[in-house]
């Protein structure tokens, strides 16, 4: 299994100057072989990405209730019960109080409160989630900078995400609470039962009644009870990974960001036959001027050095002199011969990093985000080498997302988040800039997506202003 984590804030010069020129190296050698079928690709169905906890599950179904993965279901369905209780008995509270009050009017505001109640609750339930979630279900409200109170209250309540998290809050919520109640009771008994020997030895001669009206005389009596709780226990874990798959798929149907929420600015970026040959031809100028006014002119200034340098030697030993200025001209011809090399190592690592041929997607992902001038989270899981065209539409999306972020979203961290799920490979990258981005607008994005979708797949921008921005790619690994 192929990890990568890395936080980086260094900065390092040549993070990403030579990304542009390697994406359209890339891009145009792939658009010639396959426009035809480019053409005729459709894009794939959208498909939510699997839950973790039900992924764990079937990954390994008889060792799953031993496992981490089933005490962070545990938790999350507990901490869930008591967030989920708390709610309904304050929710009842308000709705009585309010309704009783509004014949005054004064019950008004409190009714009010009821219906932006999925607000802070939908925010405790997708913070609560990243106990079994490792990608975040996003915020599906726009930000509303510098906006006052009145105006911020008339937006919350003409979002339908509003409606959304209320409808959770009120008729998903309180099934799914009395559920994770009932299992943690049930886990809860059975730990009871596990240890029901040691508290048969240390309250004997007192009488123990692990079945009302049947005494358990005695520890070794109480073991077959402890067997029952234990098959509780595992039993409780398989329970738990399916309460909490239901809990997660649920949270992101009704807490999640939909397209209609951003006004239409979630954009799924598709591609033409036209637009690939454009993108093929663009592409080839800009790798001919720049390695024309790049490291073609350094090399002829190297040239140019050197064959000054040999005429001074030539003409100093003619005339017995030392040749200092000779050897000033040969410093000069090194330091410019370095600079060359810098480029030339720089345009090589952004037409394809060594470091992904040999070692894959996330070193390769790992390696640029610690150049980044921005910290970067890395967390892809991948299970093992993906292909060789998946990992390089893989690898110059992230370049380019993170070149945007560095360049126009104003952003303090960014995250990376991949994972291969049914066959597919999705990949999530998020920052946190003043968001607004625009595929058209020469961002590099859109001749990402006419790579990927070469490949059948596909690449989506969410952008609202305010931010956050968000980069996701769908692409098959199955070519």
């Amino acid at each position: 299994m192929g990890t990568g984590r890395a936080t980086a804030e260094n900065t390092g010069a040549g993070a990403t100057g030579a990304v542009d020129a390697a994406s359209s190296f890339l891009s145009a050698t792939t658009a010639a072989a396959e426009a035809a079928e480019a053409a005729q690709a459709a894009g794939a169905a959208d498909r939510s990405a699997e839950v973790a906890a039900l992924a764990a599950l079937r990954a390994r179904p008889l060792r799953f209730p031993l496992t981490r993965d089933s005490l962070r279901c545990w938790a999350y369905l507990a901490g869930g019960a008591v967030l989920g209780l708390v709610t309904v008995v304050l929710l009842l509270a308000l709705t009585a109080l309010g309704l009783g009050l509004s014949v005054v009017g004064v019950g008004l505001p409190l009714l009010l409160a009821v219906a932006l109640s999925g607000l802070p609750a939908g925010a405790l339930e997708r913070r609560l989630l990243r106990l079994v979630e490792p990608a975040p279900v996003p915020d599906p409200h726009r930000a509303l900078p510098g906006a006052g109170r009145p105006a911020r209250l008339r937006t919350r309540l003409r979002e339908r995400a509003t409606w959304r998290e209320l409808a959770h809050t009120l008729l998903v919520a309180p099934p799914l609470t009395a559920a994770g109640l009932g299992l943690t009771a049930l886990l809860l008994f059975s730990a009871m039962l596990v240890v029901s020997p040691v508290v048969v030895q240390v309250l004997a001669p007192e009488t123990v009644m692990l079945i009302p009206g049947h005494a358990v005389p005695g520890p070794l009596h109480a073991l077959p009870f402890t067997a029952v709780g234990l098959a509780g226990l595992y039993l409780g874990g398989h329970a738990g990974a399916l309460l909490t798959t239901a809990h997660v798929r649920l949270a992101r149907l009704l807490l999640g960001p939909r397209e209609e929420d951003s006004g239409g600015r979630v954009l799924e970026l598709t591609r033409s036959r036209a637009r690939l040959a454009d993108a093929f031809e663009a592409e080839r100028r800009r790798i001919e001027r720049d390695l024309h006014d790049g490291a073609q002119q350094q090399l002829v200034a190297l040239t140019m050095t050197l064959g000054l340098a040999a005429h001074e030697l030539r003409e100093r030993a003619g005339a017995g002199d030392g040749g200092a200025g000779a050897l000033a001209l040969v410093d000069r011809a090194r330091g410019e011969a370095r600079q060359a090399l810098e480029q030339l190592r720089g345009l090589v690592r952004g037409i394809h990093p060594q470091v992904l041929t040999d070692h894959g997607l996330a070193a390769a992902v790992a390696e640029v985000a610690l150049r980044h001038p921005v910290p970067v989270e890395v967390d892809l899981d991948l299970p093992g080498r993906l292909p060789g065209p998946v990992e390089s539409t893989a690898y110059f999306t992230v370049t380019e997302a993170l070149t945007n972020a560095a360049k126009h979203s104003g952003a303090t961290t960014v995250t990376v988040h991949g994972r291969v799920t049914d066959g597919q490979l999705v990949l999530q990258v998020t920052d946190d800039g003043r968001g607004g981005a625009d595929p058209a607008a020469g961002t590099g994005l859109q001749g990402l997506a006419d790579r990927v979708a070469i490949l059948r797949g596909r690449l989506m921008v969410t952008s609202p202003t305010g931010g956050p921005t968000g980069l996701r790619l769908e692409v098959p690994c199955s070519g």
